[in-house]
């Protein structure tokens, strides 16, 4: 069900896998995203047994209305409908013990926390969420309150990775015009980009200097979610939180 945890100073990050839930195929098992198209109560079942596992609240979980853009939204609880919740890629919060999350399936998940001053953030990183600067934006909001760059640890969860994310040759220097470091080839030696890199470059320019990367390919695991692999599928989750 949770496919990495870790604490770090009162910091909680958390990154699930697809199994554990009551999702059948093809969304099997825990699928967590809400608008791919799987029964609603077994998204509602999937999310609370996630939660209960990390020893949260389910209603105390913010989720976002994900757009692929660069918005950041600064909450300090749930939203108070589904109807509610804003198109944003990035959420921010000072309140302690409130987990923030975010989905996907091949994007990067980016999960940030100021111990100290009792920040966190979470955003979602795809191609064109990172070349529009989401990270950036996400960790401007965690500046505003309080928040500084250099205590910030930063997590980034199962993503699709550079040797396997094949695009168009145009596509690949149009992203590296604006982020080099996301730059990459398929392991058959064509055009391709690695979001998770870039993100990674764009936080070490921030000063961000507590930097880790899971090490799993969702295209290449077959316990993750990948909608590049299998189109219609479900949704993995980052979380964060702090004590």
């Amino acid at each position: 069900m949770i496919g990495q945890r870790e604490t770090v100073s009162g910091a909680h990050f958390a990154f699930t896998d697809r199994w554990g839930g009551v999702s059948a195929a093809p969304y099997e098992e825990l699928n967590l995203g809400g608008a791919v198209g799987d029964d609603p109560e077994a998204v509602r079942t999937n999310r609370e047994l996630a939660a209960k596992y990390l020893g949260l609240d389910p209603a105390q979980v913010v989720w976002m209305n994900q757009v692929h853009g660069a918005d950041a939204a600064v909450v300090d609880g749930p939203w108070g409908s589904a109807s509610g919740v804003p198109s944003v890629d990035a959420i921010v919060t000072a309140r302690r013990g409130l987990a923030l999350a975010v989905l996907t399936a091949d994007c990067t998940p980016v999960l940030l926390a100021d111990p100290v001053a009792g920040i966190a953030a979470a955003a979602h990183a795809g191609r064109p969420g990172m070349i529009a600067g989401v990270v950036p934006a996400a960790v401007r909001a965690m500046a505003k309150l309080g928040a500084e760059p250099s205590r910030i640890v930063a997590r980034t969860g199962p993503a699709v990775c550079g040797r396997c994310y094949e695009v168009p040759e145009a596509m690949r220097a149009e992203v590296a015009a604006v982020e080099p470091a996301a730059h990459a080839e398929t392991s058959w030696d064509t055009p391709a980009v690695d979001v998770t890199a870039g993100v990674h470059a764009q936080l070490e320019r921030l000063g961000v200097r507590d930097r880790q990367q899971s090490p799993v390919c969702t295209l290449e695991s077959g316990d993750h979610f990948s909608y590049r692999r299998d189109r219609t599928t479900g949704r993995l989750a980052g979380y964060v939180w702090l004590d």
